[in-house]
């Protein structure tokens, strides 16, 4: 036994007495300039590589001084370097080409190994509204039913996630998401985001990563606007159903700045719809963006970003299968057509990144103020036979922000060590957050709720990455600090006033091994929490505040060939409680324990050089605990979707997209005896681009098929009726649409 000790001893000293050489660089567009992040850094031959940060740099060890470099990017000529004995920092700049899938490579360290495949989606698949955003990320599906203003519907991993309530989404690292919003809890409205902004999406499934709290437990999603503008660009769009877009994009300092790490530009988007209904949706949204990126000096890199955005509409809501089979009203009628809304937002975020000790720092500052107003019907005449059961929910708010993060990367003989530590704070304060029962949004009948919501969350985490080459060990732990209060301004003493407060710890740890260069298996385990409404908190005395996630995937992400790329993954969530927002009676219902298990399965293949081809293929088993069987489906829980296209970007300058999405018919309600209907729904768009100018044509619902976008089992009452019925309610999904657009660039 001692001899054996000695010769493991001896081989570890020799292991470790190698040479070994750390080469160390920046990657930047040669174009530009501007430093490139996510770029792919590995060596030629062998599995070890590494990602650029968010400045551009890189550290590389290699057992050998004489080695090739091999850097590659989406959308970027990839470069093979030889390396000799580098003493000195090195600056390789990559020129800009046609998207190549045979560029990517699968071995990175990146724990959130996912982006290669939203890298290749936001290379080629065209957005055409907000709506489009939200569909990049495989697997998610979401649903409008209220006029086209208000926020969607989302779908995702076997979650009826309402309007957010289970992934966080941010945009530039800054909250979308509401807490305790008058509508619901965690309303997430992307409709500040014009899709022509966006340059990179940042996305993950699952509890597993530390830098995502409140949430995020079926996931996150993070937008990323444009630093600068390749090009200005001014569009005009109009279609169908008086369908009118403008948009204006213009770069403010040119290309001289731009060369010297400096850039700016601002942004106008208009637009107004009527809609497919009978009554107009009278749909008008501005948006306003303005950024600023460069260096303010050697070291530091400043961004600053302002937008504000305000958008109003009509609605025609739900309505019974009963109305429209007996012929009372068609498909596109309404039984309250005086529903609808108007909603604001004005951001202001500001971003300091310097370098500091061997690492980077990033301190970011937020600040939203936001107003709401949304009037709707559910039931009609089930509780008041006279006025209908309209409702007004409205709030007022202010959100303040702060994170910050320190990023710093060792090297010790052959492993790396990434070490990330971060925190911050973020402050909600709602002001009359109402719920009241209404008449033809002119009449308040009766305040139901009314009150103040004060929510702040502190949050601090540390998440360390080992890189021994073919192994990355990822262990993170994440704290969370959540102080609930809410004032009810109603006559309701025994809820005047109430707090509560809750401390959460979310450990995790994740596991990637690089078996070839192309050939990834990664294991990801974690711990998250159910976010919660202030309200619901305040009024259940603090039972079960933040009732934890747990969840697991183990998954690989390969090429089996060049051109293929190839994600599956089979994962496991359990919640020790859910909640429901029944947003008409404002309350919020625990809904007991559930588990959902799944496959995940994504496809990028490029056919030509011209031509690809995505598919995503999402399988879901979805069940409350503890309830008979046959009695513990979960409502709206989808079980089999897919999305998938061709798209083509040839160098004539025609381009565009063949898409569809489907999904599966799915339990309404808890015993599967009322059917949410599937559909299958295909969109087109053609393109012809040149240096100056570009003219497209979409089509929405290529096949003008029939299908209900947003499904509810509702109980409610028409006018003359005298018993109420519980049956299924819908929003019809949009009849074929076409729309023209010109854009003009310089």
């Amino acid at each position: 036994m001692k001899n054996i000790l000695c010769l493991l001893c001896c081989l570890f000293y020799c292991y470790f007495s190698f040479a070994h050489i750390a080469i160390k660089g920046k990657i930047v567009d040669s174009r530009t300039d501007e430093p490139i992040p996510g770029v792919n850094v590995t060596i030629k031959n062998l599995s070890q590589g590494i990602t650029t940060d968010l400045e551009g740099y890189f550290t590389l060890v290699s057992d050998s001084a004489s080695i090739t470099l091999i850097v590659s990017h989406i959308g970027f000529e990839t470069q093979e370097i030889a390396i000799e004995a580098p003493t000195d920092e090195i600056t390789i700049r990559l020129r800009s080409l046609a998207v190549n899938i045979g560029q990517i490579t699968v071995n990175g360290s990146d724990v959130s190994n996912l982006k290669s495949i939203s890298k290749v989606d936001v290379n080629l698949r065209p957005t055409n509204s907000s709506q489009d955003v939200l569909r990049m990320v495989p697997g998610l599906f979401i649903a409008q039913h209220a006029g086209g203003g208000k926020a969607e519907q989302i779908f995702l991993r076997g979650f009826d996630i309402d309007h957010g309530t289970d992934i966080e989404i941010t945009t530039d690292g800054m909250p979308v998401n509401m807490v305790s919003h008058a509508h619901g809890q965690g309303y997430a409205d992307l409709h500040f985001l014009t899709p022509e902004l966006i340059r990179a999406i940042d996305f993950g499934k699952g509890p597993y990563y530390a830098n995502h709290g409140n949430f995020a437990t079926a996931g996150y999603v993070d937008f990323q606007t444009l630093n600068t503008l390749d090009k200005s660009m001014v569009k005009m769009e109009a279609g169908m159903f008086d369908t009118y877009r403008m948009l204006a994009m213009i770069d403010l300092l040119g290309k001289t700045k731009l060369r010297d790490e400096q850039s700016a530009y601002v942004s106008f988007d208009y637009k107004m719809m009527d809609g497919a209904f009978e009554s107009p949706q009278n749909f008008n949204r501005v948006n306003v963006f303005g950024k600023y990126h460069g260096r303010i000096n050697s070291k530091t890199f400043l961004t600053f970003q302002s937008s504000y955005f305000t958008s109003k509409w009509d609605a025609s809501g739900q309505i019974p299968i009963r109305a429209v089979e007996s012929g009372r009203i068609g498909r596109f009628g309404a039984i309250d057509d005086t529903e609808g809304g108007q909603t604001s937002r004005a951001n202001v975020m500001a971003l300091l990144a310097t370098p500091l000790g061997k690492g980077t720092i990033q301190n970011q500052f937020y600040y939203s103020k936001y107003d709401f107003e949304l009037y709707s019907n559910f039931t009609f005449f089930l509780d008041d036979s006279l006025n209908g059961d309209q409702i007004r929910q409205k709030e007022s708010r202010n959100i303040f922000g702060y994170k910050s993060q320190y990023a710093v990367k060792h090297q010790r003989e052959s492993i790396s060590f990434n070490t990330t530590v971060g925190g911050g704070l973020r402050y909600d304060a709602s002001y009359d957050n109402e719920l009241s029962h209404t008449k033809n949004r002119v009449e308040t009948l009766e305040q139901i709720q009314l009150g103040d919501v004060d929510e702040a969350n502190l949050f601090l985490f540390v998440n360390e990455e080992f890189n021994f080459g073919k192994l990355i060990i990822n262990p993170a732990v994440r704290l969370d600090y959540f102080r609930f209060e809410y004032l009810s301004r109603l006559n309701q003493p025994e809820n005047k006033r109430g707090s509560e407060q809750k401390l959460f710890a979310s450990p995790k740890l994740n596991v990637l091994y690089n078996i070839r260069p192309n050939v990834q298996l990664y294991l990801k385990s974690g711990i998250g929490f159910h976010s919660n409404d202030t309200r619901g908190v305040v009024m259940q005395n603090g039972n079960k505040i933040l009732p934890a996630a747990y969840g697991s995937d183990f998954g690989t992400i390969l090429k089996p060939f060049n051109k293929l790329l190839v994600n599956v993954a089979g994962w496991v969530l359990y919640m020790e409680q859910e909640f429901v927002y029944v947003g008409d009676a404002g309350i919020v219902e625990p809904s007991g324990k559930t588990i959902r298990k799944g496959v995940d399965l994504s496809l990028r293949y490029q056919i030509t050089d011209w031509l690809y081809a995505d598919f995503d293929l999402n399988y879901t088993h979805a069940r409350a605990i503890g309830e008979e069987s046959g009695e513990d489906y979960i409502p709206l829980a989808p079980d089999l979707t897919s999305i998938g296209g061709l798209t083509f970007k040839h160098k004539s300058g025609i381009n565009g997209s063949l898409r569809y999405r489907y999904i599966k018919d799915r339990p309404a309600n808890e015993d599967n005896s009322v059917t949410a209907k599937g559909y299958l729904v295909m969109d087109a768009q053609l393109n012809y681009t040149r240096k100056k100018f570009e003219i497209g044509l979409s089509v929405e619902n290529l096949l003008n098929t029939e299908w209900n976008e947003a499904q509810f089992d509702t109980e409610s009452r028409l006018r003359d009726e005298p018993e109420p019925v519980s049956e299924l309610h819908f929003t019809p999904g949009f009849p074929f649409f076409m729309r023209g657009s010109l854009a003009y660039f310089f």
